[in-house]
């Protein structure tokens, strides 16, 4: 048996369009609400919309002093199921869902869940779980085909059978798209792999080492100046050392006079120190400028080869606009990559294409078992579904399923297409151009009453189910809604006795004028007031005896 993990407990509607205040308590099971044309029965559901998500202005607010405020309490059986949102939301879960809209005179609105302020879409995306809204314009979904397919496979109970499909799919789709990746970038190289050797030769047969260019640089300005340089040295070391009065030896001399006069002062000691390490720091010079006469030479040829490869770095640097040796070298080890990637992409192409092929083969063979348990489903639904729109009052209408084989997509390879004929004539259209808007409720409801069984759908309201009908169709039309609620929770919005009467809890909207004001109210209906009430909506008020009795059986049925 289905438990249901969420109901609408309770609905509280304040300063809402004719509504002052409303609590509203639902049924667990089916729970019907009746009314006079106009009285307020769409008012209800306009709110409940609000807590499901729908937008709203300042017009909905009554008494314009105040906010409107809508809030459902909801109970969940299995809060388990929506920990995912709740966490990523940063809301604290429990077993009481409460979900409430305020909307100001001014028009702004605003939703809380468990007293946690959220945005539309994601009050949006957690209410779609808890709640569906059947009403006639919720019925083009049938004209879709993924929501066709959703049919089929809810009854053939293959979700997981799809999942794992789509497990392989996304990977075989990933890896088709690595490997057109691939085989682009192998295209893109080859067209450059000519020039890129070229330019990699050329770096490979200067033989580039860290700042060499700088180095030689440094050195060849050097070297271009070694004459007037050792010249300088040459005059350097004839004046410390060489000339007829050397400085080396002049600051000898001054040393030794200045030892006659330490004699009498002491102090002079430490100048006469100062003087001799001077002496010492300047013969040590000399000799290191000795060492460089011996070591600049002006090599001609060595200045040549200098310049020969300056210019090459220079025309290197020039052709891929940079201007350091580290930057050519960076390029050098780039192309080498380069064209060692595209020798590497023919062995990873090579893999990648057996890889792909695999999983489309898997792809291909669970595709396959997806078909097969699709169309074991096809005659089954059809069968039991033509048998229903003849329960519903529609027994010249029939649908048709068709499975078209498509190319492979995330949910296998069938396009599934249920076609529909209202009348008989074996001419099976698009339910979207051929059903009325009567047909698709009754349409929609036959096939919720059959997926039920096998899908766990939130709590189910159906706006305007009988639209149409009346005598045994709106019985039949009640009947599936009492055994859709026998196992979860549904609301149905009603004008027909037979539903009504089907119903565990039955709630009566009615309007009342207080002086200038209209109030729409609401009450719960004792089974004394139900069949009174339904015995009105059969013959008319007062009710006749007949009346009361077909409402008694009603009831009793």
């Amino acid at each position: 048996m289905y438990i249901a993990k969420a109901m609408l407990g309770k609905l509280e509607i304040q300063n809402y369009i004719l509504i002052d205040h409303l609590s509203i308590d639902l049924s667990t099971q089916l729970s019907v609400i009746t009314g006079e044309t106009g009285a307020g029965k769409s008012i209800i559901m306009g709110a409940l919309g609000l807590i499901l998500g729908d937008r709203a202005d300042s017009t909905v607010c009554r008494n314009a002093e105040k906010k409107c405020f809508i809030e459902g309490t909801f109970q969940l059986t299995n809060k388990e199921q929506y920990a995912g949102f709740f966490d990523a939301n940063d809301i604290e879960l429990s077993d009481e869902l409460i979900i409430r809209r305020e909307i100001s005179a001014q028009g702004k609105s605003r939703a809380f869940i468990n007293d946690s302020p959220i945005n539309l879409n994601e009050l949006k995306q957690l209410t779609s779980q808890l709640v569906d809204l059947h009403q006639q314009f919720d019925t083009l979904t049938l004209g879709d085909t993924d929501f066709q397919r959703t049919v089929i496979d809810a009854l053939a109970n293959i979700q997981k059978d799809v999942t794992s499909y789509q497990a392989v799919y996304q990977a075989w789709k990933e890896n088709e798209k690595k490997l057109q990746d691939l085989i682009a970038q192998k295209e893109a190289f080859e067209k450059t792999e000519s020039y890129n050797k070229h330019l990699l030769a050329e770096l490979a047969e200067l033989n580039l080492q860290e700042n060499e260019l700088e180095e030689i640089e440094k050195e060849l300005k050097f070297l271009e100046n070694a004459l007037q340089i050792k010249a300088q040295i040459d005059a350097s070391v004839q004046q410390l050392e060489n000339a007829d009065n050397p400085i080396v030896q002049q600051i000898k001399q001054i040393g030794n006079t200045l030892e006659s006069i330490v004699k009498w002062q002491p102090d002079f000691e430490g100048l006469l120190a100062r003087l001799k390490a001077a002496q010492i720091e300047l013969a040590d010079i000399a000799s290191e400028l000795i060492i460089w006469q011996d070591k600049i030479d002006f090599d001609e040829n060595k200045i040549l080869t200098f310049q020969e490869r300056l210019s090459q770095g220079y025309s290197l640097q020039k052709k891929h606009k940079v201007q350091s040796t580290a930057e050519l070298l960076v390029i050098q080890s780039q192309l080498e990559k380069d064209l060692e990637a595209v020798l590497n992409l023919e062995e990873t192409i090579s893999q990648l294409t057996a890889t792909v092929a695999e999983q489309n083969k898997q792809v291909s063979l669970l595709a396959k078992a997806l078909s097969e348990k699709r169309n074991k489903q096809i005659d089954p639904f059809t069968k039991n579904v033509n048998q229903l729109l003849h329960q519903v009052g529609m027994p010249n209408a029939k649908i048709k399923v068709t499975i078209e084989q498509v190319s492979f997509n995330q949910y296998g390879q069938d396009k599934i297409d249920i076609l529909f004929d209202a009348n008989n004539t074996n001419r099976f259209e698009p339910i979207r151009k051929v059903a009325s808007g009567g047909e698709l409720s009754r349409l929609m409801l036959c096939i919720k009453s059959l997926v039920a069984k096998s899908v766990d759908l939130p709590t189910m309201i159906f706006d305007e189910i009988d639209t149409g009908i009346s005598g045994e169709p709106a019985k039949q039309v009640g009947l599936l809604l009492q055994q859709l609620g026998l196992n979860r929770q549904v609301l149905c919005i009603t004008h027909q006795p037979q539903i009504a009467a089907k119903g565990n809890t039955h709630l009566y909207v009615y309007k009342e004028q207080n002086g200038a004001e209209t109030q729409t109210h609401l009450r719960t209906l004792s089974n004394e007031e139900r069949v009174q009430h339904i015995a009105r909506m059969i013959g008319g008020d007062p009710p006749s005896k007949n009346a009361i009795s077909n409402a008694q059986e009603l009831m009793a049925n």
